[in-house]
């Protein structure tokens, strides 16, 4: 059984590193930031931390019963905006983590997802799975970082 407080720490523990990663992607100039690389499903810097930050927009939002697609990228150009929308989006997943109940985090059901799907689905696992996509999607901009001549290190999960 998951409880809110431990999801809480995870989430917390997870949006340090992506700040520590925002603030590193501000060595990149705006050429940098959009310059695409190949190999990589969002192909530059900019889009990969987006999609990471807007994915778990989304989901959150599937949790309480919204779709929020994550498709306005061009409203976050520059790594300010970005960082203002892990903020905004750290602190609704914090605020619905607050709330949630044992039986809320832990129950399966239905929920509806992207096009117009339903899928069973429990709350505690799809919070899970966005801090894990987090770091997938880091991976991804640390390797574009050290392409772009920016290698970052120190980003790994904390654990003190």
């Amino acid at each position: 059984m998951f409880t809110a407080q431990a999801l809480r720490e995870i989430h917390d523990r997870a949006h340090r590193n992506l700040a520590a990663l925002l603030d590193h992607c501000r060595l990149l100039d705006a050429e940098q930031l959009d310059r695409e690389l190949a190999g990589f499903g969002y192909p530059t810097v900019r889009l990969q931390l987006h999609h990471a930050i807007g994915a778990e927009r989304y989901w959150l939002g599937v949790l309480q019963g919204r779709i929020d697609a994550d498709d306005d990228d061009h409203e976050f150009p520059t790594v300010s905006a970005l960082a203002a929308l892990r903020a905004t989006v750290f602190a609704a997943t914090d605020a619905y983590l607050r709330g949630a109940t044992p039986a809320e985090l832990n129950t399966a059901r239905p929920m509806l997802t992207w096009g117009g799907r339903t899928k069973v689905l429990i709350p505690a696992h799809v919070v899970l799975r966005t801090q894990t996509h987090l770091y997938h999607h880091q991976g991804q901009v640390t390797a574009m970082c050290r392409l772009l001549g920016k290698p970052c290190q120190g980003l790994d999960y904390p654990i003190e």
